[in-house]
């Protein structure tokens, strides 16, 4: 077994409820609900769309400025305030904050402005201006948040009005950083080993796994981090030979390696003890380099995206600031390799993917393939399944990607590789709008909470580290919060196809920017939330559903004898149920 180090810590606010059973075996926690008003600058403005009813009766209710609290959280400080709107003037208003978020809201007109932005979401809180600043609103703090965009606060000058609020940010956004949460080393494990490497050999490679098994074909997608080859082209033969049976399982000539890296960077791993899989040692293989770049590359793409999208978006060269980002062309790649993969796996050949580590580029490569070859995968709850098993137990680092309760903004283990692979996958809803179970509500709701550590479910690094610190026990699943009202998320033009496998289009051309979720800060920017074919589908099958009850409801009065029926058995033109149903036909 290849052991890696990990850390993880605990930052879920939410106790479990014993009163509900999640719908989700791989994750056992019990939902909560929260119900907060829908505002202008939300930070979850899918989300908190839902039922306001079934919302209030599953929550423990206390009063914070409109907002209902969840279970665990407190109030720490309040404070008068004033809000820099990089879209509107400056409002006045009052800021809350919690153990759980900030929360904002205007004082000086009628139209509501909120902000209700968990903790989580902030990356870096620094201080403006100074006592001796000059200008108006020039001394207060800026935030800048994950989700892509930054807020800017002004207080009065006079007394370091700012200090109270800008260290109780500080201590309860980043409490890694401040002792205030159980931090965990230890040794990352993947599950569903094949095989233990003999650790004492001067040769090891990551146990390889097995991700998903073609029921017709045979043929299997398998999983691992790179050989450790190093410079000297070390070889180990058990593994060579564990590849062999692997291709020999289903009748494969040979078995192609997709290695993510491009061929430089994989070359380069040698000098670190890494590399790949060689000619000479692996005769039966076919090693193919994907080219997608690394963690480094893509921290860096979504950087320069956000400084074109927030706070405003210059329409005169949009196409050229876009372009320049290279975001949509890593989209590109990534889709392109899944490609590859779903395709030589759907022709009868068995695949090995793997990138550096294993937990990256790999884990987008293995799910989007799975997403494009297997229907159930693409239902609501086969989804949830997927992120469970490739992204969460398989150890992709959440922890050191997202930053969780950590004040090193400037990490160099960050990444936006999560993301990447949810937008991925929007964009494979985009092209087969009829072949997925969930809707972009999921998508967004998901990675809105991926940042807010509400859930345990993204919390940590690796499985051990959760069972370690009863992520289970203490914290709530966000699939628990998500199947209790499944109609949020439900695509109404799903129709179930078992047997096929979709192949997007993964050229520039058919690729758009996820603009509902990465420019949706911006009120200037015109989009719906709900397509009006959508709504309208909606409120057909709406109208369908009255008229179906109200003909059961017919149904069953009229199945009942009448005293009519009883006295005088006789009497002329008695309606019978089957005539009743006839008049209430309709084209649904």
């Amino acid at each position: 077994m290849t052991f890696r180090r990990g850390s993880g810590l605990y930052l879920g606010l939410l106790g479990a409820d014993s009163g509900v059973n999640v719908a989700l075996e791989s994750c056992q926690a019990n939902p909560v609900m929260a119900s907060a008003p829908i505002a202008p600058y939300n930070s979850s403005p899918l989300e908190n769309s839902s039922s306001p009813n079934a919302s209030r009766e599953s929550l423990k209710m206390e009063p914070l400025a409109d907002v209902a609290m969840l279970p665990g959280e407190e109030r720490v400080i309040d404070k008068d305030i004033i809000y820099i709107c990089p879209f509107n003037a400056a409002v006045k208003g009052k800021v809350f904050i919690t153990n759980y978020r900030l929360y904002f809201k205007n004082t000086d007109s009628e139209t509501p402005v909120i902000l209700d932005v968990p903790l989580g979401v902030i990356s870096r809180v620094e201080k403006m201006g100074g006592a001796s600043s000059r200008g108006e609103n020039s001394y207060g703090l800026e935030i800048t948040c994950k989700d892509m965009r930054n807020l800017r606060f002004a207080l009065k000058q006079e007394g370091h009005s700012r200090r109270d609020i800008f260290e109780i940010i500080f201590k309860y956004a980043f409490p890694l950083s401040h002792g205030m949460v159980s931090v965990c080393r230890m040794h990352e494990i993947l599950i569903l080993e094949y095989r233990k490497p003999d650790l004492n050999s001067t040769y090891c490679m990551c146990s390889i796994v097995l991700s998903w098994f073609h029921k017709e074909n045979h043929a299997v997608i398998t999983r691992c981090s790179q050989p450790l080859v190093g410079m000297s082209g070390k070889r180990n033969k058990d593994d060579e030979r564990y590849l062999d049976l692997i291709r020999e399982a289903n009748g494969t000539t040979k078995l192609t390696i997709y290695d993510a890296r491009p061929n430089v960077n994989a070359v380069a791993n040698k000098a670190t003890g890494g590399g790949y899989e060689g000619d000479d040692a692996y005769q039966n293989a076919e090693l193919v380099f994907l080219d997608i770049h690394n963690i480094h590359v893509m921290r860096e793409s979504l950087k320069k995206l956000k400084d074109i999208v927030y706070p405003s978006v210059e329409e005169s060269h949009w196409l050229s600031s876009l372009e320049s980002t290279h975001w949509l062309e890593h989209i590109k790649l990534v889709l392109s390799g899944a490609i590859q993969v779903a395709d030589k796996v759907s022709s009868g050949s068995s695949v090995m993917v793997h990138c550096s580590d294993g937990w990256d580029r790999t884990a987008q490569l293995t799910s989007l393939a799975m997403l494009m070859l297997d229907s159930y995968y693409r239902t609501f709850r086969g989804f949830q399944v997927l992120l469970e098993k490739e992204w969460i137990s398989f150890g992709h680092k959440f922890a050191s990607r997202i930053g969780h309760g950590d004040k090193n903004h400037a990490d160099q283990d960050r990444s936006p590789i999560f993301v990447q692979f949810i937008d991925c996958v929007w964009q494979m809803t985009k092209q087969f709008p009829t072949a997925f179970e969930f809707n972009e509500r999921l998508l967004v709701v998901i990675l809105d909470h991926l940042y807010s550590c509400r859930f345990g479910s993204f919390l940590y690094n690796c499985e051990s580290a959760r069972e370690s610190n009863n992520v289970r026990v203490k914290t709530v699943s966000l699939w628990s919060f998500v199947n209790r009202d499944t109609s949020l998320y439900i695509n109404p033009f799903y129709t179930p196809e078992s047997s096929r496998v979709l192949y997007p289009v993964a050229s520039m051309r058919h690729l758009d920017l996820w603009v509902t979720y990465y420019i949706r800060w911006n009120p200037r920017i015109q989009h719906q939330q709900q397509s009006p074919v959508e709504q309208r589908y909606k409120e057909l099958l709406a109208l369908r559903d009255q008229y179906l009850k109200k003909l059961e409801e017919l149904q069953l009065s009229d199945s009942a004898p009448s005293s009519t029926h009883l006295t005088n058995s006789s009497t002329p033109n008695v309606a019978t149920p089957n005539q009743h149903i006839t008049h209430l036909q309709t084209p649904f």
